[in-house]
């Protein structure tokens, strides 16, 4: 006989429920669908060129078919039709439409095609490469249902998003998940600052919105990570914080009006913050003041770490450059910078940064905020990332004789203060930058300080990428005149406990860089 089981009284009384998943997006997502659009391009591509031509036997059936095909290619060039698919969003119910620029680069035809189905022309309004961001507009014969910006700088890590877009051409398609990231450069451009999402992004997908839960767009959609070109949960979307700003002004202009504020800049090395004695790390130091710009007269200096500009803090350089762009142009804003070791608040007034294309050739936006005064962009600003790895130059022909050589083989007599000086703390030989050695090594008039006629093989100022025919202009902030100037300070600066010298290096053509060499 079976034993009955015993079903406790407080269970049966337990009222059963359905299990249920997460809380349907469908309302919200039927609101926006209809202000997501597919973006259809077409562009002519020439033809590469005419291969041989077939041998066709004389009298074959397919003879005549063949001549008449070459014929037909012999009177004129041919073009292919080659199409893309992309997604985009509606922001006004005139017809301005956002999409990213890849998704509509160089195409002769651009069609918007709605979630109903219906299809416009598209014009092209501008188009910003630096963010991969443009705008379009549509002539609709009704008012549009569009989507409106939110601010993606009160997202936080964890918050629940929703993707929007066209994928693999299969018409609107609905993908949640969460952001997984903030502040994401991913080398795409000077400006990245990019939202990393797990919701799914793949091909097609691209200038597609990215919402918050209250159905505003707090991102665009530009790039995957993936090895198999379908989403493994790594996406970017370009922030609503950087693109608002951009899109505004292409709407406006048709281009981007962009800030300048004629600096170079490098990042703050822990070896450059303990020399300057400000704590941790932090901001972006003033390696050179670009002539004629708007700070070459003040109030900005070299030397000094910028660490919030128009109320935003610079954590490191990139952070910088982005901002300056993003700032507005003509009206003074407060910038925060440490001079000495103290902090204080200087106003400067941005100029506008005129020339987009040169502009555009930057890809280190670490070490370069705009163009010099030439108008290309620095080389090899950024004290930790030389352009090469450092290796010794050749001298030219007896510039100076070898320290073991003495000081007096061959060369005119020496006063003490501008004989040559091997200073053995970071491992270089030093010069005066006399009217010889100024035409012998190449240096530009302008340049003043100490010349380095040898980097000692495995010094501390190899490691850190000093070079021969480079000018000491500074060591820890005082101007240095003498060979023996330089060893001085070292070993002043090394007595007082410091485990690294602050120096400002010139280049043949004046270009400034900070290094901090260790003296440990």
């Amino acid at each position: 006989m079976g034993t009955a089981l015993a079903v406790s009284p407080i269970l049966a009384l337990q009222p059963v429920h359905a299990q249920q998943g997460p809380e349907s997006v469908a309302d919200l997502a039927s609101g926006l669908l209809g202000a997501v659009v597919n973006i259809s391009t077409s562009q002519s591509v020439a033809e590469e060129g005419d291969g041989p031509l077939p041998q066709v036997p004389e009298g074959s059936p397919f003879q005549e078919l063949f001549e008449d095909f070459y014929k037909n290619r012999e009177s004129g060039p041919g073009n292919n039709r080659v199409n893309s698919l992309g997604s985009g969003f509606v922001i006004d119910p005139t017809g301005f439409i956002v999409t990213n620029n890849h998704v509509i680069e160089n195409a002769d035809d651009i069609e918007v095609i709605f979630s109903d189905g219906s299809k416009l022309k598209a014009k092209l309004i501008g188009t910003d490469t630096k963010t991969d961001l443009s705008v379009l507009k549509v002539e609709p014969p009704e008012p549009l249902t569009s989507v409106k910006f939110g601010d993606s700088r009160t997202m936080r890590i964890g918050d629940w998003v929703m993707a929007i877009g066209n994928p693999f051409g299969l018409g609107g398609s609905v993908t949640v998940g969460i952001i997984s990231a903030s502040g994401r450069n991913i080398n795409a451009g000077p400006y990245d600052n990019f939202i990393q999402t797990d919701a799914a992004i793949n091909k097609g997908n691209s200038g597609g919105p990215l919402f918050n839960m209250s159905g505003e767009v707090i991102g665009i959609n530009t790039a995957i990570i993936s090895p198999s070109g379908g989403s493994i949960g790594i996406g970017f979307a370009v922030p609503t914080e950087l693109a608002q700003n951009i899109v505004n002004q292409l709407i406006e202009f048709g281009e981007t009006r962009r800030g300048w504020l004629g600096v170079r800049i490098q990042p703050v090395s822990d070896e450059v913050a303990e020399s300057m004695k400000i704590g941790r790390a932090r901001g972006a130091l003033i390696s050179g003041i670009v002539e004629g710009g708007p700070v070459a007269t003040g109030p900005i200096q070299v030397g000094d770490i910028v660490t919030s500009f128009n109320g935003r803090p610079i954590v490191e350089t990139r952070d910088l450059t982005r901002i300056v762009a993003e700032s507005p142009i003509g009206e003074p804003v407060d910038v925060v910078i440490l001079r000495d070791g103290k902090e204080q608040t200087v106003k400067v007034t941005l100029g506008r940064l005129e020339d987009d294309e040169v502009a555009s050739n930057e890809t280190d936006p670490e070490t370069t905020v705009e163009p010099n005064e030439e108008g290309t962009a620095p080389d090899g600003d950024g004290e930790d990332d030389p352009a090469t790895p450092p290796t010794d130059q050749p001298m030219p022909e007896d510039p100076t004789p070898d320290a073991d050589e003495g000081t007096e083989q061959e060369t005119p007599p020496q006063d003490e203060a501008s004989a040559p000086v091997t200073e053995g703390l970071i491992g270089v030989e030093l010069s005066a930058l006399d009217d010889a050695n100024r035409v012998s090594f190449s240096i530009a008039e302008g340049v003043e300080g100490v010349l380095i006629t040898r980097v000692l093989p495995g010094s501390k100022a190899e490691g850190k990428g000093l070079k021969v025919g480079e000018v000491i202009v500074e060591v820890a902030q005082e101007f240095m005149k003498t060979p023996q100037q330089v060893a001085e300070k070292l070993t002043s600066i090394k007595g007082e406990g410091r485990r690294s010298g602050y120096l400002m290096i010139a280049d043949k053509d004046g270009n400034l860089r900070l290094v901090a060499v260790p003296l440990e």
